[in-house]
């Protein structure tokens, strides 16, 4: 249990409850104001789990006297606000391209209780199984239909507000280029890591190296020489406990977004990390590249690939203290450099320290 979660658990929010509803799951008087007008509110009980934030399912019968069931997640201080109205916004976002594929948002606000500050996002609560392998055809086709349709609003990469990857907020500000908006992107995580785990020299030499010379090279060539890519809207963190499958449709459900404009390749990255338990199997990237096709040059896929997991792997790194995903994060780093810009002085790659090579799960420094 993270410490902001620790002490939303023993707060005043934690004790803050309406008159009339009935369970253990702090429900506040600002949430009323975002349910629909006459709304009356049965229960509100803990569901589901989460590292970064509180859940609860909140039951009700709406005005015209119909049972429906809200999902309603909590978070706290600033942060907890910049990660409840990012939720909200990715999931709105994805929800106006596609309805059927997120839960409907309902909104996001702060709780009138004093202390500590905590925020709150609520949408439909979905019966469905997750944290499974979602079915690999229908899961791509989807994955890729949102890729597709969901275009940046000034063709730019970014998004209007900060969305977050767990605890790490993403570097959102708008670019043109590709390149630029990755590097941030990556640095901002890097920074983050760092804080958590303290400053690797022989890291930042090599994130510095591949900052200035591979990223634009391998990403710059995606905007060069008549090519182009549109940003597109992704998930942002797209793993299996964030897909579903819901009980009564089979359809494919997305939740937790932490979405933004970006070259659709990035949303896949994550499938190559060894935090992946389902994912990794090569049947959901050859099943999704068969809805949409590797941009060029097509042969650098599996580098833009590697990539792009090390965002997620330092993502990871940086809200798990000593994993070994910062050393595969590093040794890709130092394949892409020997591949594309070799550096006299970094250490060589290590295939045995790469997952997509051993197929070895995650692991926490130290242990055996």
């Amino acid at each position: 249990m993270s410490r902001a979660i620790f002490e939303l658990a023993n707060s005043d929010a934690a004790h803050a409850r309406v008159e009339g509803v009935e369970g253990s799951f702090p429900f506040d008087e600002a949430v009323l104001e975002v349910l629909p007008k006459g709304t009356k509110v049965i229960s509100a009980e803990p569901h589901g789990s989460s590292a970064w934030t509180i859940t609860g399912k909140v039951s009700v019968i709406l005005p015209d006297g119909t049972p429906k069931a809200y999902f309603l997640k909590l978070a706290s201080d600033e942060h907890g606000g910049t990660m409840m109205r990012g939720e909200f916004t990715a999931i709105s976002t994805i929800h106006g391209i596609l309805p059927g594929l997120v839960p409907k948002p309902l909104g996001w606000g702060k709780y009138k209780a004093q202390y500590p500050e905590t925020y709150f996002f609520i949408e439909d609560f979905i019966e469905m199984d997750a944290g499974g392998a979602p079915e690999p055809q229908q899961f791509t086709a989807r994955v890729a239909e949102l890729h597709k349709k969901g275009t940046s609003p000034n063709g730019m990469f970014g998004f209007p507000v900060t969305t977050c990857d767990g605890k790490v907020p993403h570097q959102t500000g708008w670019e043109k280029s590709w390149a630029v908006f990755f590097s941030k992107l990556l640095r901002g995580v890097m920074d983050v890591d760092a804080e958590t785990n303290g400053v690797w020299p022989e890291l930042e030499v090599a994130a510095k190296h591949l900052t200035d010379k591979v990223i634009p090279r391998l990403l710059g060539v995606l905007q060069s020489d008549g090519r182009n890519i549109k940003p597109s809207l992704i998930h942002g963190d797209l793993w299996e406990g964030n897909i579903g499958t819901e009980m009564e449709t089979g359809d494919i459900i997305l939740f937790d977004a932490g979405s933004y404009y970006a070259h659709n390749e990035m949303d896949i990255g994550m499938w190559r990390s060894e935090l992946r338990q389902f994912l990794r199997a090569k049947v959901y990237i050859r099943n999704y590249l068969r809805h949409f096709e590797a941009a060029e040059p097509a042969e650098e896929f599996d580098d833009r690939n590697r990539l792009y997991s090390m965002k997620y792997n330092l993502n990871y790194s940086a809200g798990h203290p000593g994993n070994v995903t910062r050393v595969t994060a590093y040794n890709n780093m130092l394949y892409l450099i020997e591949k594309y810009a070799p550096l006299e002085g970094l250490p060589k790659y290590d295939p045995q320290k790469d997952p997509s090579v051993t197929g070895a799960g995650v692991r926490v420094i130290g242990q055996k």
